[in-house]
């Protein structure tokens, strides 16, 4: 089998009702999906995370200038050493950033295309699953105009909690005080019976970080995501164990290089790789023997289309409970409520929350069909 051509599909559509983080105004739901195509007639398909406010375009670029001369006319089954070349010829313009970002949904498209050609989930060629399925937890609570906070958080995750929900994430980054006061107001508004986090997005500096830590110790937060900027590790190093609110992140690092200095100096509790941003499956697998290595927990982020949600369910499947006993730790599903106009769509609505849980696909490849009528109405037309 022979990889013959990758087409890229660039979607987006305007949001009717912005929202905001701690980065700025999201006012549409992009994505860069690949479409790996082989001889056989089979095909793959893998997405690059695209953050709010990302142009997809980026990923596309690299993609058809950079990564498609390399993996036109190989083997899909040379899957690891089609990573490496991917990176190594990359690496003076890349290493972090936008080209692992494309890297990865090259390589989710070729894990695709194998788990088709062989009828397996991806999770079973990657080792097998833990589980075949996974408790989700909502990931919303942004900020929309002419809403009153904490209020509006409260309402929202109230209707979280009916449909099942029993954690949830809340943005925050709005401001030392603001935040402080919010976080409190959430947590009284819904009770102690659910699991709250929070994400800053890296809006703070590590004192600031610090008096929101100390301000809320007694709210009862599982983690903390983002408080500071990625590049400032020693800043981790110094918040983790400040309280007894665990420290998190990742979503912003890249391959097993990128995560080796996190994993090893213990820099954060829960290392957080994106599979559609860190590397893809070949790359999130050894980011996650670096964790089990270093008996750190691993719980991916995810944010984007169907197909980054269904991938990263299968990358799931593989992750070890932290660590393995008979009521073991086991990692979470991050879950986005926000509004995206075709995250669901894109996969024919195959994949949903049922009785507090979601079932991983057990599919060939990611374990889901893909609607070309979504693409078709969704790509920019160039």
């Amino acid at each position: 089998m022979k990889i013959i051509d990758v087409k890229t599909h660039v979607l987006t559509s305007p949001l009717t009702e912005p929202f905001a983080f701690s980065m700025g105004w999201v006012t549409q739901r992009s994505t860069m999906v690949v479409e790996l195509i082989t001889d056989e007639g089979i095909t793959g398909w893998g997405e690059s995370l695209c953050h709010g406010l990302q142009p997809p375009a980026i990923a596309e670029a690299i993609v058809q200038s950079a990564l498609k001369p390399i993996v036109v006319g190989q083997d899909p089954f040379d899957v690891d050493v089609l990573w490496e070349r991917m990176y190594n010829l990359t690496r003076p313009f890349g290493q972090k950033g936008a080209v692992p970002n494309a890297i990865a949904a090259v390589d989710i498209a070729i894990w695709d295309c194998l788990g088709r050609a062989l009828g397996k989930p991806v999770s079973k060629l990657l080792g097998g699953s833990y589980r075949d399925t996974v408790t989700p937890y909502a990931t919303g609570f942004y900020r929309v105009a002419n809403r009153s906070y904490p209020e509006a958080a409260v309402e929202e995750a109230k209707m979280h909690k009916a449909k099942g929900f029993g954690a949830m994430k809340l943005k925050i980054g709005f401001g030392v005080e603001e935040d402080i006061r919010y976080i409190w107001g959430v947590r009284e508004g819904i009770g102690p019976d659910v699991k709250l986090m929070l994400d800053a997005n890296h809006a703070y500096n590590v004192s600031s970080a610090k008096k929101i830590l100390k301000a809320i110790e007694g709210a009862d937060i599982f983690w903390f995501e983002e408080p500071i900027s990625p590049e400032d590790v020693d800043g981790y190093r110094e918040l983790k164990n400040l309280t007894n609110i665990y420290l998190a992140a990742g979503e912003n690092e890249f391959t097993k290089i990128g995560f080796r200095e996190w994993i090893s100096k213990r820099a954060v509790d829960i290392i957080q790789p994106d599979l559609c941003s860190a590397g893809g499956f070949t790359e999130c697998r050894k980011i996650s023997a670096l964790a089990q290595a270093w008996h750190m927990t691993l719980i991916p982020h995810v944010w984007g289309s169907g197909i980054g949600l269904a991938a990263s369910l299968q990358f799931l499947a593989t992750v070890p409970p932290s660590p393995l006993a008979l009521n073991p730790i086991e990692p979470i599903l991050e879950y986005d409520q926000s509004s995206h106009p075709f995250r669901q769509d894109l996969i024919f609505n195959s994949i949903n929350m049922e009785n507090g849980i979601v079932r991983i696909p057990d599919g060939p490849g990611i374990g889901v069909e893909i609607n070309r009528e979504v693409i078709e109405q969704y790509e920019v037309k160039r």
